[in-house]
């Protein structure tokens, strides 16, 4: 499910407000943005108490989150071990990035058919908030803009097979910007490119919303490669 925030895109129809979420929805999003962000690092052993306590969720909301995040490859849940917050290995890398960049093609092509006015106002409004931030940019917030970009076009794709698989690759593709931000260049030309991929698909363009799509993955891939290159690699 995409939650488009309303503190940047502002209220409108399409937004679907955190707090009207299920509850196992809520813990699945606030644990997931903890393991994204590094504050469960890779290793890490999650204990269902605590995150009951410290999220203020029931045992089955809490059970129910963990059990997505598994599928999603950011837990791993070992019977009788106990749950652990998954490694981050260079292997990894390059399946994920063969995956990830044909089927965000893949979903650059429905949406460029399928996307409506809506859900290009809602991109263009997104890229309104990076143009207005003050230099220099903050790397969080356009790492924020880049996540709603994509997010919109998975929604804009209308498969939810296809928006669900993309959004657990993209989990994983985020996990590994946080955790080599500190020796990543320059992030605000990968931002840029979302304002040609949204023309694009205005346009109703495929060709060039695939390709161009698919090239800002493969740069984003190219960064990390480069970054992994001059950092520690985990597990």
């Amino acid at each position: 499910m995409i939650i488009v925030p309303d503190e940047l895109l502002g209220e409108g129809p399409a937004n679907s407000p955190e707090q009207n979420l299920p509850l196992s929805q809520k813990a699945y999003l606030q644990i997931r943005r903890m393991i994204v962000t590094g504050n469960l690092p890779p290793g890490a052993i999650l204990d269902e108490n605590m995150l009951q306590r410290e999220l203020g969720f029931g045992r089955t909301p809490i059970r129910e989150a963990l059990q997505r995040l598994s599928w999603e490859k950011l837990v791993n849940i070992l019977p009788r071990r106990g749950i652990f917050v998954t490694d981050i290995g260079i292997t990894d890398l390059q399946r994920l990035f063969e995956m990830r960049t044909n089927l965000e093609g893949l979903a650059a092509r429905l949406a460029s058919q399928r996307g409506t006015e809506e859900h290009w106002h809602l991109m263009e409004v997104a890229l309104a908030k990076f143009s207005s931030q003050e230099e220099p940019q903050d790397i969080e917030n356009l790492i924020i803009i880049d996540e709603l970009c994509h997010q919109i076009i998975y929604r804009a794709s209308d498969n939810k097979f296809l928006g669900d698989t993309l959004e657990a690759l993209y989990a994983l593709c985020l996990r590994l910007w946080f955790y080599f931000l500190p020796n990543l260049g320059d992030q605000v030309g990968l931002i840029h490119q979302h304002r040609k991929v949204l023309e694009a698909l205005r346009g109703k363009d495929i060709q060039s919303a695939v390709g161009l799509l698919e090239r800002h993955v493969l740069d984003f891939q190219n960064e990390l490669q480069e970054a992994m290159l001059n950092s520690p690699i985990p597990g």
